[in-house]
Parts: C-alpha cells; structure tokens; sequence
C-alpha cells in the first residue's frame, strides 16, 4: 500500500464483537453510526476516530478505548 500512510493502531473491534456474540448490524444500531462508518473502523481503514464515536462504542460494549486500540509499531 504504498500511498497509504503507515501506522502501528491495531482495532480489535471484530474480537471483542465476537466476544459478546454482537454484530456490526447490532453495535450499528445501538451506537447511532452507519454500519459502513464501524467498517471502515472495524478494518483498519479509518484515518480518525472521534472521540465521541469511540466514547459510545466504549458504553455499549462496555469496554476502555484501550480494548478497542493498541499500537503496534512496525518493524
């Protein structure tokens, strides 16, 4: 992906949607964002996440920004 800036933020949306047995459809629905908007954040594609959006992700999954994101530098 050469024109695409290279970062170390991992999301693990997908895992903790599976840990409880949620989908995108559902969070979608309950956090008030389009479920392509969560995609996007879902793959790794976001460029920004607002701190409103991750402050609602965070009360419906019950869950820290921290669960949500890690860094992991490149090598």
């Amino acid at each position: 992906m050469p024109d695409e800036e290279q970062h170390g933020i991992r999301i693990h949306l997908d895992r903790i949607l599976a840990e409880q047995d949620m989908t995108l459809t559902e969070l979608s629905a309950r956090v008030g964002i389009t479920v392509v908007n969560l995609s996007v954040l879902k793959n790794g594609r976001a460029k920004a996440v607002r701190f409103s959006t991750l402050s609602r992700i965070c009360d419906v999954l019950k869950c820290q920004p921290g669960d949500l994101i890690t860094h992991e530098p490149e090598a």
